[in-house]
């Protein structure tokens, strides 16, 4: 079983290094380096980043964007799929998330302050509408270190 578990965290890792790119992307544009990747049947089928700034809209989160282009593909729900992502989500991902009917939600970086796949609430867990199976602390410190480097870099040091 050991082999199938080691199996099963590098397909978790490959899958969060795919939105880690992303994440990085995000940082190059000036926005806040969260990424994100849609799979399903271990195909990508939708990849986006944090694009608020971008567009002058808050909701313009990296797995809410990264959803619905995958919704779109796939007629509206995701029970096949798993989203990958590098921070936990809020609570607007997450309700999405249940909403689309998403089979698996991995996170990397925990979120204490408005995470909603269990740090500060967990409403991936509907047990009158649908549960999504998540999955969180992969690539953790890798996560973390972008959103850290990122927000010292906007702090002023008088």
């Amino acid at each position: 079983m050991e082999n199938g578990q080691t199996m099963m965290q590098t397909a978790l890792e490959e899958g969060m290094r795919l939105a880690l790119l992303e994440a990085e992307t995000a940082a190059g544009e000036g926005e806040v380096p969260v990424g994100a990747v849609v799979m399903c049947g271990g195909v990508v089928i939708a990849r986006e980043h944090n694009r608020s700034v971008q567009r002058q809209d808050l909701t313009a989160h990296a797995e809410l964007l990264a959803m619905q282009t995958a919704a779109k593909l796939r007629g509206g729900r995701l029970s096949d799929c798993t989203l990958f992502v590098t921070l936990e989500p809020c609570a607007m991902c997450a309700g999405a998330a249940v909403n689309l009917r998403l089979s698996t939600l991995v996170y990397g970086a925990y979120d204490s302050r408005a995470g909603c796949c269990g740090s500060v609430a967990d409403l991936t867990d509907h047990w009158f509408l649908h549960s999504v199976k998540t999955v969180g602390g992969i690539l953790e410190e890798e996560c973390a270190k972008l959103l850290s480097d990122f927000f010292a870099g906007k702090r002023c040091n008088f």
